[in-house]
């Protein structure tokens, strides 16, 4: 976990507004004993998490594709190739959407705007801790390879978050089977 106190407390405020700004449909999946606190999805979130990051087109239509996402300091960071179809969009259009669900028991969501980074950007503190993050998250080959010549943190307007205990889903899928034939 990479948050500091002043990143939880932001991400917190984030989490608690956009639950109070979701429309009922969404309030009533995204329950509040099923919401996660921002160090409860701190603590979840550590590790590359793969990320489906949607952008738009020119002419207005949607592009998903996957990203490797780092959750470093209570927001979502990804790198790729400089030239890539996903950065030419966010250059002209920078509002985007991505979703982390790596199961039926844990959902991350979150809608905001991309600010392009420098990752070799050697003055700027919270580069630098990326930096190390990613040292971390993908060893000393990182460096070898070289990382991606292009890195984006996604500053979230919303964000949600779900988590449903195990036992919870075996009941809903046990009470979906009753009644239906063999």
């Amino acid at each position: 976990m990479h948050e500091r106190p002043l990143d939880l407390a932001s991400l917190q405020a984030l989490l608690d507004r956009s639950a109070a700004d979701a429309g009922p449909h969404l309030r009533s999946i995204f329950s509040a004993e099923r919401r996660l606190s921002a160090t409860q999805l701190s603590e979840r979130l550590t590790g590359m998490r793969l990320l489906t990051l949607a952008t738009v087109t020119a002419t207005g239509e949607p592009r998903t594709a996957p990203v490797d996402g780092l959750f470093f300091r209570g927001q979502f960071w990804f790198g790729s190739a400089a030239n890539s179809a996903r950065f030419r969009h966010i250059r002209a259009r920078p509002a985007v959407s991505a979703t982390h669900l790596p199961g039926e028991s844990l959902a991350v969501i979150v809608h905001g705007r991309c600010e392009l980074i420098d990752i070799n950007d050697e003055d700027d503190e919270a580069i630098a801790g990326l930096r190390a993050c990613c040292l971390d998250v993908y060893g000393p080959g990182w460096t070898e390879w070289g990382p991606p010549n292009q890195y984006a943190r996604i500053d979230a307007t919303r964000m949600f978050s779900f988590a449903m205990p195990q036992e919870e889903i075996d009941a809903h899928h046990a009470a979906q089977q009753v009644g239906r034939p063999s």
